[in-house]
């Protein structure tokens, strides 16, 4: 049986992030302060659980969308960061409709809530294979925060779900700041399954060589002068002369740089 090949760009994992673990016990948390707390007649309940429903799926999506294109991935992150912040504006309201206190950062309560997985880790501290909480399951992750998420009084649960977003938000922002990285130092997926495609050609016409290894024409391949980014070999379909070779930059039609062969 051969080997399964291997991907230009992994995907998936997403369950396993802390963004996504934590934006799962934000969506459970506001499905569940929505019927207790806001009228089902309300416009209010939708708008609260597609938000936070939204903040979670995005993520998903985009680590799915992560094998074929990095700009939808970051695309779709920056959707789940919206969100949550949209999400975040309606239990401030919920909050300062009812005229109910909102817990300060630095405050003690909203301390303890962001101390929990610190807390968890050092209570783990003895066991031979100590684990944080991404290695719990959503029902085990619940129960950590369940003194603030299962109270019947609405002003706790609110404010622990503002906890929540916020700290989904820092894991996104430096999500969001790493995959804008990755894309300027290492391109996106056609930049790379050009040069993927470029290496194999030239691996087939050195065949006649001693060295058909040898991959060092690779770096003959002209930069796109309009936008910087790699070029592959076009044929001309038409114009002046049809059937013609040149260079193109990988990112048509956006960038229509052209360079001749």
């Amino acid at each position: 049986m051969n080997s399964p090949q291997k991907k230009l760009r992994p995907s998936g994992g997403y369950r396993k992030t802390a963004s996504f673990q934590t934006t799962t016990l934000i969506y459970d948390a506001t499905v569940w302060f929505c019927e207790k707390f806001v009228s089902s007649k309300s416009r209010t309940v939708d708008q609260m659980v597609q938000a936070a429903r939204s903040g979670r799926q995005n993520i998903a999506e985009g680590s799915r969308a992560s094998a074929t294109s990095s700009q939808t991935e970051l695309r779709l992150v920056n959707v789940a960061r919206a969100s949550l912040e949209e999400l975040l504006l309606d239990y401030e309201d919920f909050l300062r409709h009812r005229r109910l206190p909102q817990w300060e950062m630095g405050s003690e309560e909203a301390s303890k809530v962001r101390a929990v997985p610190r807390n968890f880790k050092k209570d783990q501290s003895d066991r031979t294979d100590p684990s944080d909480l991404t290695d719990l399951t959503d029902a085990e992750r619940w129960v950590l925060y369940s003194r603030w998420l299962d109270v019947p009084d609405a002003a706790v649960r609110a404010n622990a779900v503002i906890c929540l977003i916020h700290q989904a938000n820092f894991l996104l922002d430096r999500q969001i700041a790493a995959l804008e990285a990755a894309f300027v130092e290492g391109g996106g997926y056609s930049e790379q399954l050009a040069t993927a495609r470029m290496a194999e050609r030239r691996k087939k016409d050195q065949s006649d060589r001693t060295d058909p290894s040898n991959l060092t024409d690779l770096k003959k391949i002209p930069m796109c002068r309009l936008c910087g980014g790699l070029m592959s070999l076009r044929t001309a379909k038409g114009g002046k002369n049809p059937g013609s070779q040149f260079w193109g930059c990988v990112g048509y039609p956006i960038c229509k740089g052209t360079s001749p062969l």
